[in-house]
C-alpha cells in the first residue's frame, strides 16, 4: 500500500504543478496581448512627431536670427 500512496501522491503533486503553470501561461499571454497604458497609438506617436519638428524649426529659426553661418559652422565640424 505504501507504493501506491507515493505513486498517488506524486500524480497528484505534478498534475497541480501542471495545473499552476497552465494557469500562469494563459495569465501572462493575456497580460502580453494587452497593450499597457504607457503604450503609444500611431496618431498620438505621429502628432507627437509633428509637435517636435515644429519645435527644431523654431529652434532653427532662432539660431538663424541669433547666429546666421551656424550651418556652415555645424558642417564644418561634422567633416
Amino acid at each position: 500500500m505504501g507504493v501506491l500512496e507515493f505513486v498517488i501522491s506524486l500524480v497528484a503533486i505534478t498534475l497541480t504543478a501542471i495545473t499552476i503553470w497552465i494557469v500562469l501561461l494563459k495569465k501572462d499571454r493575456r497580460h502580453a496581448a494587452t497593450p499597457s497604458e504607457g503604450a503609444f497609438n500611431m496618431q498620438e506617436l505621429s502628432a507627437m512627431a509633428t509637435s517636435l519638428n515644429e519645435r527644431i524649426d523654431v529652434l532653427e529659426s532662432i539660431l538663424d536670427a541669433e547666429v546666421p553661418d551656424w550651418r556652415e559652422r555645424d558642417e564644418q565640424h561634422s567633416q
